[in-house]
This record gives C-alpha cells, structure tokens and sequence, in this order.
C-alpha cells in the first residue's frame, strides 16, 4: 500500500443534475467524498441521497436546508444529515462557497432529486 495525494484543483467536475462545480475526490466501498463549490447565486436542488451525509465547510457562506431546517453556515462547520431527509445548499452571499460532502456508506442507489 502506498500513500495516495489527490489535489482536488486537478480533478475534473463531473456532470450532475445540480449543474455545479462538484469534484468527486475519493470513493471506495465504504465512503464518498466530494468538494462542491457554490458561484454567487448558485445552490443544490432539493434532493435526498440514501446514505447519511456530512458537510464540511471549507470557504465561505451558505445556507443549509434540512428538512424544515434551515441555518447558515460559515467555514470550519461540520453539518450532519441523515439519509433519506430532503436537504439543500444555497449561496446567497457574494463570494464563493465552498463545502466538502462526505457520504457514509458509499451508495448503491442514485440521489433523487425532489
């Protein structure tokens, strides 16, 4: 086993339905991650994913919808939320948002947007 180093700046946006910047930067059995990053103005559809999910903000400020929740959240937060739960993120400030989303476990179904 060697050590494994991922610059996310090199890693390609992957297409999805949300049509933001969202890097996938690691996967294996056990886990997903991704580094989303929201322009000015831009958010997430609503959308539920089978698996617990964990965002950590990395840069900037933006608003977390979870379920009938809603907060904003700014760099070195940790939001948790639970699998199944319709949630969302939304950039409403004028700066670029960034946030780190971890999935446990892996999923083996699709998110379903709402």
């Amino acid at each position: 086993m060697s050590m494994k180093i991922t610059e996310v700046a090199k890693i390609q946006s992957g297409p999805n339905p949300h049509h933001v910047d969202a890097r996938k930067i690691y996967e294996s059995p056990h886990a997903t991650a991704v580094v989303i990053t929201l322009q000015p103005g831009e958010s997430l559809k609503k959308h539920i994913t089978p698996v617990d999910v964990f965002f950590y903000v990395l840069e900037g400020s933006g608003v977390i919808e979870i379920g009938n929740e809603k907060a904003t959240c700014t760099k070195d937060t940790l939001i948790e939320s639970p699998a199944r739960i319709p949630h969302r993120w939304i950039n409403e400030s004028n700066a670029i948002f960034r946030v780190f989303v971890v999935k446990v476990p892996k999923p083996n179904e699709e998110t379903k947007l709402l």
